[in-house]
């Protein structure tokens, strides 16, 4: 017995992938093309803009976080329990309502106590807060 007749092509155990692969670059590029429309909502917003400015030409006030857990307001040593009391005195002068607040802490200290100081400067009433930071070796302001 012979496994097919001579007029017959012989069989293929093969699949045929081509319809597969037809199928899966649609669903591709259709990904690629929804894609950036899904990422964006229809909201239209502005964006802002940011410049440069140097916060040493500033009036400001800084706040100073010791590795031992003094604290200081400009110069003045003030126990941790009334940094509030000793900024919002210094805050509520008049003039002093857009005062910049510069938190000025070590780099090893807790992000627990920065965060901790953050409050506090927050509920004393400054509307504006900075960081201090140093710049790196070799590099100009």
């Amino acid at each position: 017995m012979k496994p097919f007749m001579d007029n017959q092509t012989p069989l293929s155990c093969r699949i045929n992938v081509t319809p597969i692969i037809d199928v899966a670059m649609v669903l591709v590029i259709t990904l690629l093309i929804t894609a950036p429309m899904i990422a964006r909502s229809d909201i239209e917003i502005d964006l802002p803009q940011t410049q440069t400015r140097s916060v040493e030409d500033e009036a400001r006030v800084a706040v100073t976080l010791g590795t031992d857990g003094r604290v200081a307001v400009e110069d003045q040593i003030v126990p941790a329990s009334e940094l509030a009391s000793a900024l919002h005195q210094r805050l509520s002068q008049p003039g002093n309502e857009n005062l910049l607040v510069v938190v000025r802490a070590d780099a090893g200290m807790p992000y627990r106590a920065v965060r901790e100081a953050m409050s506090v400067v927050r509920t004393a009433g400054a509307k504006r807060i900075a960081f201090a930071t140093r710049l790196r070796a070799g590099e100009e302001r």
